[in-house]
């Protein structure tokens, strides 16, 4: 999205117009101007502040007859004008104020606008004669030079300020619309990046787990059970499909039960240990955030072993409270591997095989909580690797 960052420190100057245009409107009907709250002019700054704060979180939900209804109210609160409609490109879809009949005539005289993307102005061409609009002026809704929609404020005689007034605060409009635009593209990058995880989950794996579980099934058909339960809830839960967070507890319960399929196919040669304090259990976090990287640490120590036979895989998880943050630890004494290629593939240089798991959780923390919250790894050739995540335990946005 570009110009997001300019246009939201610009955002305020139109509402401040807006603001003026009120106060206009209001000064006429207190013209002692005495207040408890300050001047006239702060008054109006501050009512048009309060006013726009409440109109912007539908408009943050994207342009649809939802949202336009619960905003429109505010909006013609906010330019203090008889009547205001917002559209887009085929139909309105909020009318707040008096005239509703003029509803039905408003498209045909913005196939201009819509088409140019500039403002324009009109007489009403009301039949009845006590109808008070008598005129209108229309401002487009863009992002990203596409004209989304239209602002039509009316009123009982042209104004040049309020004309003024509506164009800027469309502008503003415009701004909460591309946020929206914006966040959507969020959920979508975040939506892609889970189901890029959930394809590296193997194939391999899968046929490998069900494989162990059969070769229970007359041995130990108890164990067998158990171990199906156990493969249903984590494949259940990592194909999921609400949710971009999740609890400290449902991860590394993931994770447990992956291991526990793990073991039953390699025995004695793995081995695990766990350090976990409750008070951290109820931390939300990226949906599959730790998971992949236990996956890591058994895909290159064990599946990826040359021999059967070969050491065990020793792997500790702890997850501890850090004050503010939990603090979750992933170690494991396998192969490593070399700085060099570990700093490619947290570069995103390292092939689409290479790491996904890693890049992906690396990348996922630090859109969720800012760059302080990469991965932190050490690892070196034949060295095992230790992985260290921090979370805050609470960020605004961030609940399961």
């Amino acid at each position: 999205m570009t110009g997001i960052a300019a246009a939201v420190l610009l955002a305020l100057c139109p509402l401040l117009l807006a603001g003026g245009f009120l106060l206009g409107r209001r000064a006429a009907r207190s013209p002692d101007g005495r207040s408890d709250v300050g001047t006239p002019v702060e008054r109006a700054t501050f009512e048009t502040l309060h006013t726009a704060s409440l109109a912007a979180p539908p408009l943050r939900a994207g342009l649809t007859e939802d949202t336009a209804r619960k905003a429109a109210r505010r909006l013609r609160t906010l330019l203090g004008t008889d009547a205001l409609c917002l559209t887009n490109r085929s139909a309105v879809l909020a009318w707040d104020g008096s005239g509703h009949h003029h509803a039905a005539g408003v498209m045909p005289q913005l196939a201009g606008l819509l088409d140019t993307g500039r403002q324009a102005a009109h007489d009403s061409s009301c039949a009845d004669l006590e109808c008070p609009l008598r005129w209108a002026v229309a401002a487009p809704l863009v992002v990203d030079g596409r004209v989304l929609g239209a602002l039509v404020a009316y009123a009982p005689r042209e104004s040049a300020v309020l004309a003024r007034a509506t164009d800027e605060v469309a502008r503003w409009i415009s701004v909460q619309l591309e946020l929206a635009d914006l966040d959507l593209s969020r959920t979508r990058v975040a939506e892609a990046e889970v189901k890029a995880l959930r394809a590296q989950i193997s194939p391999h794996f899968v046929y490998n787990s069900l494989a162990a579980i059969a070769s229970f099934v007359r041995t130990d058909p108890e164990r067998a059970r158990e171990l199906l339960l156990e493969f249903a809830d984590f494949t259940r839960y990592s194909f999921r499909l609400h949710g971009e967070f999740t609890t400290l507890a449902d991860e590394l319960h993931s994770i447990d039960q992956y291991l526990e399929l793990v073991r039953a196919r390699f025995g004695d040669r793995l081995s695990v240990r766990l350090q976990i304090a409750p008070e951290v259990l109820p931390v939300a976090l990226p949906f599959l955030c730790l998971q992949p990287l236990v996956e890591n640490a058994v895909k290159h120590g064990l599946e990826g072993a040359a021999a059967p036979s070969g050491p065990p895989l020793r792997i500790t998880l702890s997850a501890q409270d850090a004050g503010s943050e939990a603090e979750v630890v992933i170690e494991d004494d396998g192969g490593g591997m070399d700085p060099e290629r570990l700093r490619r593939i947290l570069r995103g240089e390292g092939g689409p095989s290479a790491g996904v798991g890693l890049l992906n959780v690396d990348e996922r923390l630090r859109q969720v909580f800012g760059d302080d919250y990469g991965l932190v790894i050490e690892t070196g050739q034949d060295a095992g690797m230790k992985i260290t995540v921090r979370v805050p335990k609470y960020r605004a946005g961030v609940h399961s």
